[in-house]
């Protein structure tokens, strides 16, 4: 398992992220992505500061990336931040989907799943046509552990097989109770309804390669 939205104190959370890297290490983690709120405000200081641990993460227990969610930006926006993420120099790039536990702008899923990110974070209810551009823009679906997003996981889930689209599973973890473990995920994604629980995990591991270069 990997956990690849993962929120530090450069925006919500509450840990460093050599404190996130810890805690997912001892969890049994294999990876993990430190994925900040992020807008045109300040995506270029979350980076910045980020950036200070690329020399250092070799010697850290498990592989770890930089990068940032962009947040209840206006979804014509979308393409512009994710943009200026990758400029600044993001690592990997999700966006925090239309959950229904938030006001989330409607047309957020749909413009951001035709931009170049790794993530649509929590979905909330996905309608087909998304997830059909989803899959050929090889954007993946996060069902997700937190409290509130979760509630759609099973429609996420259903969706996602309906039309082919490639899932993975994040805690998008604020706090350290946010993090679960690994038989906890495995359970979390069979209740949602996914029958292939290792390919899911093998998904955030092709992400992490692929970005991790």
């Amino acid at each position: 398992m990997m956990d690849l939205h993962v929120h530090s104190v450069f925006s919500d959370g509450e840990l460093i992220p050599s404190e996130i890297v810890r805690r997912c290490a001892e969890l049994g983690y294999e990876g993990v992505a430190v994925t900040d709120h992020a807008d045109f405000s300040n995506i270029p200081v979350i980076l910045k500061e980020l950036e200070r641990l690329k020399d250092f993460r070799d010697d850290y227990e498990i592989p770890m990336l930089f990068g940032v969610e962009i947040t209840h930006v206006p979804p014509k926006l979308i393409g512009k931040a994710v943009e200026l993420a990758w400029k600044e120099g993001a690592e990997i790039v999700i966006v925090h989907g239309e959950t229904i536990v938030e006001p989330v702008k409607e047309g957020t899923n749909y413009h951001a799943v035709q931009e170049e990110i790794d993530i649509l974070a929590h979905p909330g209810i996905l309608d087909l046509k998304t997830a059909e551009l989803a899959r050929e823009n090889g954007v993946y679906l996060e069902i997700t552990t937190r409290k509130g997003h979760c509630l759609t996981n099973g429609h996420v889930a259903r969706i996602a097989d309906e039309v082919g689209c490639d899932l993975v599973l994040n805690n998008d973890a604020h706090t350290p109770s946010d993090f679960v473990s690994v038989e906890m995920a495995r359970k979390i994604l069979i209740g949602a309804g996914v029958e292939k629980v290792d390919s899911v995990f093998e998904n955030s591991k092709r992400i992490l390669k692929k970005r991790l270069r």
